[in-house]
């Protein structure tokens, strides 16, 4: 039997994203993708038009039914803080040492909100202690820096360094929102304060789903028992051959 992956999140009308995209992710690896759905959305490259959560109660027991027996948890777009307590509630009773990467989904690319403050206010509380890797974009970073009220102008290390205080293991930073590198740069933020760098080019054109891919595909790393910085290395493959990028791992570093 294939070994199973648990996915958290929201489905996607276009399937650039969430969901419908870790399926795609999960058998590239070999994995079954069992979800858990939060949210129904209507959306297209071009804007997210409709959203409407699933009840609290519903997406625990998705999590219930789904989460015997899978190696990893991947959670992407959790939309309200009702939806994060009762995703956090059903995984500590389900998912007790499974590594869990948490994609900290806050708005889609087209800029529409898709977690509340309250519902930041929980994953920073109730998720972010369970999570094996964090990977946030950049904004995402400097958002999760204002919610810990850290100081207008704080680098990225020290809000990693807050985050990982937090309870966060690792964090991976991914560097494609920059505005003046012409290379995309990721840094995975370890513990102990090790830096590994991942580049690709920098593409001129907005690539929707990338995140998702990502998250899931070090989440089926994971799954298949790979240490954390060989299943970033190898999703990070997976995005670059994607989009037809060559992708470079960097040295390690201090922090």
């Amino acid at each position: 039997m294939k070994p199973a992956l648990l996915c958290i999140g929201g489905m996607d009308s276009s399937a650039g994203a969430g969901l419908l995209r870790d399926t795609v992710t999960a058998a590239e690896f070999g994995l079954i993708c069992r979800v858990a759905v939060t949210a129904v959305t209507a959306q297209t490259d071009r804007a997210v038009s409709a959203v409407h959560p699933v009840p609290p109660d519903v997406v625990a027991a998705q999590i219930f039914a789904g989460a015997p027996g899978a190696g990893a948890v991947k959670i992407g777009m959790l939309g309200n803080g009702a939806i994060v307590r009762a995703v956090a509630a059903a995984l500590a009773e389900t998912s007790a040492g499974v590594p869990l990467v948490l994609d900290p989904v806050l708005r889609s690319s087209s800029g529409r909100d898709l977690l509340d403050r309250a519902g930041l206010s929980a994953l920073i509380e109730t998720l972010l202690p369970r999570a094996a890797l964090l990977t946030p974009n950049l904004p995402e970073l400097r958002a999760l820096g204002d919610w810990l009220d850290l100081p207008f102008g704080t680098g990225e290390e020290a809000i990693v360094a807050a985050l990982q205080a937090r309870g966060a293991g690792a964090v991976l930073v991914k560097g494609g929102h920059a505005e003046t590198a012409k290379e995309a740069r990721d840094r995975l933020y370890l513990p102990g304060g090790r830096i590994q760098e991942y580049t690709a080019p920098r593409q001129a054109l907005t690539l929707r789903g990338t995140g998702c891919h990502l998250a899931c595909a070090v989440a089926a790393g994971l799954a298949l028992g790979q240490p954390l910085q060989v299943a970033v290395g190898r999703a990070k493959e997976s995005v670059a051959a994607r989009f037809a990028l060559p992708a470079r791992v960097g040295g390690g570093g201090g922090a």
